[in-house]
């Protein structure tokens, strides 16, 4: 129940989801108490803006919603009460301008995160937000009081309302190390497993040394994927990745990397299929491959007949070994399918984001814990995936603003 006079709210965690939970309950005229165990706060927020910050993304509603997958129901209330142009609104209000890139990506104007976040703390400050860092949540109390660990020892804290924003598992170094999932199912909170989204793929055997010597980090641009995914049906998308030393990741991967991570659990290994050439037909490769190369080298003939050189050639000839000089039936067959084995995804830590967590079977309509009234929990640490692309962190701001929105209407309920 909240004290008499002002209630308080404790908000556990710093990232964006934390942040803005913080910030609507402020404005609700909460007392609020942001606790973060790293030395600042939004660490993986700015490390999300070294390369540009993606926002949030332009495309329609339904489309953006359906990057969600299996969640999107449970996205769609909190994004229909702050989505993507209420996110650029708020980035406007800060005096952080954003734009459309040809993607459909949206950045804000200077590509920075650091701006955007310096503006929105001291906003936060001037609402009377007190920001706590060096602060570690270790659980609750045998009274329900959370226990935290900082420069000054071991103490326990009491409020009238408290929203938990961990993150999942990915990137430990910046905070999200998943320890909070010991003192959730100690107290009944269903937690379903973290696994790596947005992920890199070890190919099985690996790399030969002189493709990792020749070619390691460099992109395959132009490319199409396919693969069966667990349920059977074919999946397929064009777009770029990068070769790694143990496989492939980057943009192309991290949008199937959902569908290929459940495969590989389903089957413990996966066979995709490379087009190196999307835009041509198969026909049309043979009958280049078909002309008189004299005594040029194949990779002389791939080059200057399909324009394929580089790492495709390489990779091409990585793949076949012998047969790199097969016929052009066969090797124009290679070309449009060429096959790979995914063996396992990267580590969580190496992941960009995770699935798995508080499962929102346990959360009410205002993301309260079931089991635990006037405990909201939101971010990275539900249930939920996306790719990458704006999606990630739209959802974590709107999570956020419903947390902090159920968090208020639980003190005026408990006030009335």
């Amino acid at each position: 129940m909240p004290a008499a006079g002002r209630p308080r709210a404790i908000v556990v965690g710093g990232g964006p989801a934390g942040l803005m939970a913080a910030e609507v309950l402020a404005a609700g005229g909460v007392a609020v108490d942001l606790y973060e165990a790293m030395p600042t706060v939004g660490r993986k927020f700015l490390l999300a803006g070294r390369g540009g910050l993606n926002l949030t993304h332009s495309e329609a509603l339904p489309d953006f919603l359906a990057r969600y997958g299996e969640r999107s129901a449970q996205m769609a209330p909190l994004l229909a009460a702050f989505g993507p142009q209420a996110l650029r609104d708020w980035a406007r209000a800060l005096g952080v301008d954003t734009f459309i890139g040809s993607s459909g990506r949206v950045f804000p104007v200077g590509m920075k995160a650091a701006p955007l976040l310096r503006a929105w703390l001291h906003r936060l400050r001037a609402a009377g937000v007190r920001i706590h860092v060096r602060e570690r949540w270790q659980g609750w109390d045998a009274h329900g009081a959370l226990l935290f660990d900082g420069p000054g020892g071991s103490h326990a804290q009491q409020a009238d309302a408290v929203v938990f924003a961990l993150g999942g598992g990915s990137w430990a170094r910046f905070g999200a190390d998943a320890r909070w999932i010991a003192p959730f199912t100690s107290r009944g909170v269903p937690v379903a497993a973290l696994r790596p989204a947005n992920c890199g793929f070890d190919v099985a055997g690996g790399w030969s040394a002189h493709l990792l010597e020749r070619h390691a980090g460099q992109p395959l641009k132009n490319i199409a994927l396919s693969f069966v995914d667990a349920q059977g049906e074919i999946r397929s998308r064009s777009g770029e990745c990068l070769l790694t030393r143990s496989g492939l990741e980057g943009s192309l991967i991290y949008a199937l990397s959902a569908p290929l991570r459940d495969a590989l659990a389903a089957r413990g290994a996966l066979e995709i299929r490379l087009d190196l050439l999307p835009a041509r037909e198969p026909a049309w490769i043979e009958a280049q491959l078909a002309r008189p190369r004299g005594s040029r080298s194949m990779g002389s003939h791939l080059q200057g007949k399909l324009g394929l050189g580089g790492l495709k050639a390489a990779l091409l000839h990585e793949v076949l070994g012998r047969q790199f000089s097969a016929s052009p039936s066969e090797l124009a067959q290679a070309i449009k399918a060429l096959p790979l084995t995914l063996a396992a995804p990267r580590p969580i830590d190496e992941a960009i984001s995770t699935a798995g967590g508080v499962m929102f079977e346990a959360l009410d309509a205002n993301l309260m814990l079931k089991a635990l009234p006037g405990h909201f929990c939101a971010g990275e640490m539900l249930d939920w995936e996306a790719p990458t692309g704006g999606y990630l962190l739209t959802a974590c701001f709107a999570q956020g603003a419903a947390a902090g929105r159920g968090a208020l209407a639980w003190l005026v309920q408990c006030a009335a």
